[in-house]
């Protein structure tokens, strides 16, 4: 008797331990969201990540939160803008290229930052661009123009944003005093960033305007992506409310312009960095979203090219600068070009790369382009291109996000997981 109900006690147990990680997983899905943060790496799409991971070697933090894609194109034309972009992705609405969080006939758009305010919570815009630039624009102030950034400052510290960290401070001259009148304490480089006591506000302004490209960033007291993200986020979890917080790695964008695959690898290894300290966050929170999503892909970068069946990354991890840094190294007759490319990229060029950089109308193009060469990387423009663009998503609430979503779509499950009431 004895013996059958131990036996009994045993299946029990069996059963309520192997549906205790069901019950777990559901428990997360279900977990109140306090926060979320957004996180853009500004240009990226799924032929950079999968360049970034022949460069480092290894899976991406966010290679196991995969879980869609989005569309992005704007309400005039089939490849978009940043400004265009980010204002689907912080209103739900599609706009113009150029326009800032207003629709095309001119109405403004409230923001899922505004719509997290009026909720009590804690808000912040973190980017290495100007803090006013398109992007995080998008999310907190209403302009016909993204080229408008002095009145994109005002609005700004009119909306009492909590946290402001990155270029520009050209657009707040004017607005310090103001600024501090408000309460925002304000910063202007790495140390100072770090020596941060935690105030209510703060204003960080760390170049005149947008910040140096990572493989530059030695050479400034410039804070990294990393150092100002984890400070936003100290900041901002003092609010008892929760907080909403957009992050955008901006020069990922800026190197697909150039066509400069050592620079672009390098500024999503910084976003990789903040992304760890934003999952991080969230693992020990347990009611934090985070979610990651380009805004559009730029520069249409290939993986292989040339007619090889192969790409060779590990070419980029020998370029220790930008090729604009490059650029300004070379002498007025860029007779210099095949010792400033073994310096500053550990290439040794040949007699027609020599050439073909004294020789071009924008040696920088010339520089990136036998870079590119190297590393079997190929680029069909140096704009936008309008290809769907991955979507990853960590933490309660994540599951929303699988699927091919449009843009429009991301702040509406943002403000579902939230619980605060969006247009």
């Amino acid at each position: 008797m004895k013996q059958r109900f131990l036996h009994i006690w045993l299946i029990f147990f069996i059963i309520i331990f192997s549906i205790f990680p069901t019950l777990q997983v559901h428990a997360e899905k279900n977990a109140e969201v306090k926060n979320v943060i957004f996180m853009i790496p500004d240009g990226f799409s799924a032929s950079y990540a999968t360049n970034y991971r022949l460069y480092k070697g290894k899976e991406a933090v966010w290679d196991t939160m995969l879980v869609g894609m989005h569309r992005t194109y704007s309400a005039n034309t089939p490849v978009t803008d940043s400004a265009a972009a980010a204002t689907a992705m912080a209103t739900g609405f599609k706009t113009n290229n150029g326009m800032i969080s207003i629709a095309p006939d001119g109405k403004k758009i409230k923001t899922i930052l505004e719509v997290a305010k009026e909720a009590r919570k804690g808000t912040g815009l973190v980017a290495t661009s100007t803090i006013t630039y398109a992007t995080p624009a998008a999310f907190g102030a209403h302009v016909i123009s993204r080229k408008d950034e002095s009145e994109i400052a005002v609005q700004y510290l009119d909306n009492e944003i909590d946290v402001l960290l990155g270029g520009g401070k050209t657009y707040f001259t004017s607005l310090l005093e103001s600024g501090k009148q408000k309460g925002y304490e304000i910063v202007t480089n790495k140390t100072e960033l770090s020596n941060v006591k935690m105030p209510q506000k703060l204003l960080g302004l760390f170049a005149i305007e947008g910040m140096v490209p990572e493989l530059d960033r030695h050479l400034t007291s410039e804070p990294s992506l990393e150092e100002m993200t984890k400070v936003a986020l100290k900041m901002l979890n003092q609010n008892k409310a929760g907080f909403f917080l957009m992050v955008e790695g901006s020069q990922i964008d800026w190197a697909g312009h150039d066509n400069d695959p050592a620079w672009a690898m390098k500024d999503i290894e910084a976003f990789e960095k903040a992304v760890e300290i934003a999952v991080d966050f969230a693992k020990k929170d347990k009611n934090t979203l985070v979610v990651i999503a380009g805004d559009h892909d730029n520069g249409g970068m290939s993986v292989g090219a040339y007619d090889k069946y192969d790409a060779k990354l590990d070419v980029l991890r020998k370029v220790k600068s930008s090729g604009r840094y490059m650029e300004m190294q070379l002498d007025k007759n860029r007779s210099n070009a095949k010792e400033i490319l073994k310096k500053h990229a550990g290439i040794d060029l040949t007699k027609a790369e020599v050439k073909r950089i004294e020789q071009a109308d924008k040696p920088v193009i010339a520089i990136n382009r036998i870079v590119s060469e190297r590393a079997l990387i190929g680029w069909t423009t140096s704009q936008h291109t309008g290809v769907d663009i991955p979507v990853y998503a960590f933490g309660p609430g994540s599951e929303l996000f699988k699927g091919l979503h449009d843009n429009t779509d991301l702040p509406k499950m943002m403000a579902k997981v939230m619980g605060v009431n969006f247009p």
